[in-house]
C-alpha cells in the first residue's frame, strides 16, 4: 500500500509545491546543522550551561526586532527574492562561524571569548525572521484552500525531516570532521536554498492600490491576530510550552554530565524529536484533522510536557532518545494543526504579517526557551530544571483550555 493517499500524492505532482518544500528543507538543513555545531562549540570554550542559553537569546533578540519588518516586507515585495537574499544572509553568517572555527576570524575580543560567535548567531536571527513568511507566504500562492490541511501535514515532514537529518549530519560532521567542516557543509546548503527560491515560477499577488505606511500596517497585522481567539489561543498555548519546555536547548550539558556521551549522540537526541514528528506528519497527510482539533492540540501539547518530564528522569541514552521521538510526535500534532489554523484563518493580502507575528509566539519561544531554561539550570541544575519545565507545560494547557473554550471546541471544517 502506498504511503500517500492519492490526495497527498496530488500534492506532490504540483512542482511548485515540491519546489517550495526543497527550498524549506535546504535551509532547514542549513540552519539546524549550524544550530548543533554551534551549541557543541560554545560548550567547548565555556563548559557552562548558561552559555547555551545564550545562544538563543543572542538570537531572538534581533528576530524579534525584525519579525515584524520582515512580515510588512514579505506581503509588499517580491516573496521569491526576499527568500533568496534571506539564504544568501545565513550563507554569509555560516561562513563566518567556519572562519572561527578554523582560527582565521578571532572568537571574541578580550576576555570575551565568545563574542564574534554569538554576533554571528544574532545575524543569523535577523535571516531567520524572513525565512519563515517567505514560506508561508508562497504555500497559499500554490495551494487551493481545500489543499491546505494536507499541505500543512506534508511540510511538516518535510520540516520534520530537515530537523532529523540537519542535527544527526550536524553531530558527525562535528564528531568526524570537526567544527569547520560542518560549518561549511551548512553553507553549501544555504547557498543551494537560495537558488532554489529564486528559480520558482509563483507570481506574487497583484501589489495594493495603495500602500499603507509600514507601522499602520503592522499594526493591522497586530489587530487581526488579537481579534481572533483561535488564532491567538494556539499561538500563546505553543509560544509558553515551548518556552517552558525547553530540554533541547540542553543536550549538549545534558549529555556531557548525565550520560557521558559525545558529539555524535548530541546529533542523534537532537534528531529524536523530529524523527517523531516525522512519522506523525506523514500519518497526518493522509489523515488531516478535521472534527475535535482544538481538543487534538490541547491533547497534543500535554503529552509533549509529559514527555519532557520523562526525558529529565532518564539515566539510559535509549530512554532519553525515546522520550524526545515522542516529544516529536506530540509536538507534530500541534504544528499541523497550528499551521493549519493559520493557513486557513488569515487573508492572503495579510500572510506575511500574520506569520510574522506567529515567528515572534512560536519562532522565538524556543530561543526564549533556551534562555529560560540555562537561567533555570544555574538557579534549580540541570535535571530539575527540566522537570520544572515539563510541569509548567502542564499548567500552560489546562490555562489554555479553561481561558480559550473556542480552541477546545475548535473544528476546521468551521474554518474552510
Amino acid at each position: 500500500m502506498s504511503i500517500v493517499e492519492p490526495g497527498a500524492a496530488e500534492l506532490l505532482r504540483n512542482r511548485h509545491f515540491v519546489g517550495l518544500l526543497s527550498y524549506r528543507i535546504l535551509a532547514m538543513l542549513s540552519y539546524q546543522i549550524v544550530a548543533v555545531t554551534v551549541g557543541w562549540h560554545i560548550y567547548e570554550l565555556t563548559r557552562d550551561p548558561l552559555s547555551l542559553g545564550l545562544i538563543g537569546l543572542a538570537e531572538v533578540v534581533p528576530y524579534i526586532g525584525f519579525a515584524l519588518f520582515a512580515g510588512y516586507a514579505v506581503d509588499h515585495l517580491p516573496r521569491r527574492k526576499l527568500g533568496m537574499a534571506a539564504c544568501l544572509g545565513l550563507l554569509a553568517t555560516t561562513l563566518m562561524l567556519a572562519g572561527v572555527a578554523a582560527g582565521v576570524i578571532p572568537a571574541g575580543i578580550g576576555g570575551a571569548g565568545t563574542l564574534t560567535i554569538y554576533l554571528a548567531i544574532s545575524l543569523n536571527g535577523v535571516v531567520r525572521a524572513f525565512l519563515g513568511p517567505v514560506y508561508v507566504a508562497l504555500f497559499a500562492r500554490v495551494l487551493s484552500r481545500d489543499q491546505f490541511a494536507r499541505g500543512a501535514g506534508i511540510g511538516s515532514v518535510v520540516m520534520q525531516t530537515g530537523l532529523v537529518v540537519g542535527p544527526a549530519l550536524g553531530g558527525a560532521l562535528v564528531g568526524w570532521s570537526g567544527k569547520t567542516t560542518a560549518y561549511l557543509v551548512s553553507a553549501g546548503f544555504a547557498l543551494a536554498a537560495a537558488l532554489v527560491v529564486i528559480s520558482l515560477k509563483i507570481p506574487d499577488p497583484p501589489p495594493p492600490e495603495q500602500r499603507a505606511p509600514v507601522l499602520r500596517s503592522i499594526g493591522e497585522g497586530l489587530r487581526f491576530v488579537l481579534n481572533q481567539p483561535v488564532v491567538l489561543g494556539a499561538q500563546a498555548l505553543d509560544m509558553f510550552s515551548v518556552l517552558f519546555g525547553g530540554a533541547v536547548a540542553l543536550l549538549p550539558a545534558f549529555i556531557n554530565e548525565v550520560l557521558h556521551e559525545g558529539p555524535e549522540a548530541l546529533g542523534i537526541l537532537r534528531a529524536a524529536p523530529a524523527a517523531g514528528a516525522v512519522l506523525v506528519g506523514a500519518w497526518l497527510a493522509r489523515h488531516p484533522p478535521g472534527r475535535h482539533a482544538g481538543r487534538l492540540l490541547l491533547f497534543a501539547v500535554a503529552g509533549f510536557g509529559l514527555c519532557i518530564i520523562g526525558f529529565a528522569m532518564s539515566r539510559l541514552f535509549w530512554v532519553s532518545a525515546l522520550m524526545l521521538m515522542l516529544s516529536g510526535a506530540f509536538d507534530g500534532i500541534s504544528v499541523v494543526v497550528r499551521s493549519t489554523i493559520l493557513q486557513l484563518a488569515t487573508p492572503d493580502h495579510m500572510r506575511g504579517r500574520v506569520a510574522s507575528i506567529n515567528g515572534i509566539f512560536i519562532g522565538s519561544s524556543n530561543e526564549l526557551g533556551a534562555f529560560e531554561s540555562g537561567v533555570a539550570a544555574r538557579l534549580m541544575g540541570l535535571v530539575p530544571s527540566i522537570v520544572f519545565g515539563g510541569c509548567m507545560t502542564l499548567l500552560v494547557v489546562a490555562t489554555t483550555a479553561r481561558a480559550v473554550p473556542s480552541l477546545r471546541r475548535l473544528d476546521l471544517r468551521d474554518l474552510q
